[in-house]
């Protein structure tokens, strides 16, 4: 024959009510401030001093072929191992724009701004991603797109 000798613990109704009220007062404050984008940072440049519109495809070969979105021309081919921040970022691009049922097709706009910030924005859904928060390293791997000459492969 076995015993339970487990005690029940009874905690007093007060503490859980305070700690009930504690975590519904932070729910409702977090959607109150995502609703109404309370606390939220929006950065509104002036001016694009250069920009450009791309088109991202993928290879058979499991590589990313960059294209000038006018001319069609490959400007940059990324290697699986190689630029996998220009992979993250544009993946979930793409994946936004998809959920979002835009086209695969359409460009997207990297962008330098007059106060030297560069973006990489997707028209069709509106989003924007602000390159400069990422490091140098980073932001250099999509400003080289900008500067880089169009070439037949």
């Amino acid at each position: 024959m076995t015993h339970n000798t487990a005690k029940k613990i009874e905690l007093p109704p007060a503490p859980l009510m305070v700690a009930f009220t504690l975590c519904f007062a932070a729910l409702i404050t977090a959607a109150v401030a995502s609703r109404f984008d309370i606390g939220t940072t929006h950065v509104e440049h002036v001016g694009v001093q250069q920009s450009r519109d791309l088109l991202f495809d993928d290879a058979n070969t499991g590589a990313v072929q960059i294209r000038d979105a006018q001319s069609g021309v490959l400007i940059d081919e990324i290697v699986p191992g190689k630029d996998g921040f220009v992979r993250m970022v544009m993946r979930g691009l793409a994946r936004d724009r998809l959920m979002a049922g835009g086209s695969k097709s359409a460009p997207f706009t990297l962008a330098r701004w007059e106060d030297g910030h560069l973006t990489i924005s997707d028209p069709s859904t509106g989003r924007r991603v602000e390159l400069v928060g990422f490091g140098t390293t980073n932001e250099n791997a999509f400003a080289k797109l900008l500067v880089q000459r169009s070439s037949q492969r």
